[in-house]
């Protein structure tokens, strides 16, 4: 397997919820900035943006739980890969490293991470940035019809533990390579050892990958939706950035995070699902600007 890791950035192991032990890039100095990885990916998605923003910023790039570097939990609990256990990960890796609040930015599955740490640690995430991903409660409501063929794969992980899990190991390295090469349209995003670096984690972390995402179709949403009937609100400044699903689909993804984030703001973006990755320049500016929205006044 080859081994990817962002130069220049110092690793630690640093323990999350419940004793995972989490693999964690830190380079930078400044206010923190966590950045959150998706799927089928590990932190080192992060390296160009990671190394923008470290000019001024001190930037935490974990694997999350059950990817890449990261320990795996047990997979037969649902509350082991529920958003909320995972973004207790992010709260206690940040504390532990030596910061109470800190800018949040997510990709796919890390930005739900984000938008649960959010909802959860109001005191703790300054801002919160989104990459091309729609809120849990509303992901399956959008998918209708033959374009739901796009999302194939969120319905097989969500179904009961066993035969997903089977499937998938029995294809492992074409499964998980399917989505690096069908969602990066230029195809040469990544390196052959990037590509390699991805495939290879992914296979080493089936079981928890797939309960990742049976946990958001289950636990995760009965959140989500429990928190609409409350009237939550993420209230701190908030940040899109995503490709125009909204025209194949039928949905308008900046009224939908609108419901969640009164302080938004949403962009497109002509890149790629691997944006970070693909126009690294678009997405370390996106950042910048959505650092720059906190009020003056705090601390």
């Amino acid at each position: 397997m080859t081994r990817c890791t962002i130069e220049d950035f110092t690793y630690r192991t640093i323990t999350g919820d419940g004793g995972v032990k989490l693999n964690v890039a830190i380079g930078g100095q400044g206010p923190a900035v966590v950045l959150l990885h998706g799927f089928p990916q590990t932190h080192y998605m992060w390296r160009h943006v990671a190394h923008t923003l470290a000019d001024d910023h001190t930037v935490i790039v974990p694997d999350l739980r059950g990817y890449g570097a990261s320990d795996q939990s047990l997979a037969d609990n649902p509350e082991s890969y529920s958003k909320r256990t995972m973004a207790n990960d992010i709260v206690a890796v940040a504390r532990e490293i030596g910061f109470d609040h800190f800018g949040l930015v997510g990709h796919d599955r890390g930005a739900l991470v984000a938008v649960r740490a959010g909802l959860d640690h109001p005191d703790a995430v300054d801002y919160l940035g989104i990459l091309d991903v729609l809120p849990t409660m509303d992901t399956c409501a959008v998918l209708q019809g033959v374009n739901a063929k796009v999302a194939w794969h969120l319905y097989l992980m969500a179904q009961p533990a066993g035969m997903p899990e089977k499937m998938i190991a029995a294809v492992a390295p074409e499964f998980f390579g399917s989505f690096l090469d069908a969602w990066d349209p230029t195809g040469t995003t990544f390196t052959p050892e990037e590509r390699d670096h991805y495939v290879t984690s992914s296979i080493n972390s089936v079981d928890s990958i797939v309960a990742d995402y049976r946990a958001t179709a289950g636990i995760d949403l009965d959140m989500d939706l429990a928190d609409r009937e409350r009237g939550a609100r993420l209230t701190m400044p908030v940040a899109v950035i995503s490709q125009d699903w909204g025209s194949q689909l039928g949905f308008d993804a900046s009224a939908l995070w609108q419901a969640w984030a009164p302080d938004l703001t949403y962009q497109g973006t002509t890149s790629g699902h691997f944006m970070a990755e693909e126009n690294p320049d678009e997405i370390a500016g996106f950042i910048t600007e959505l650092a720059a929205r906190i009020p003056a006044d705090q601390p």
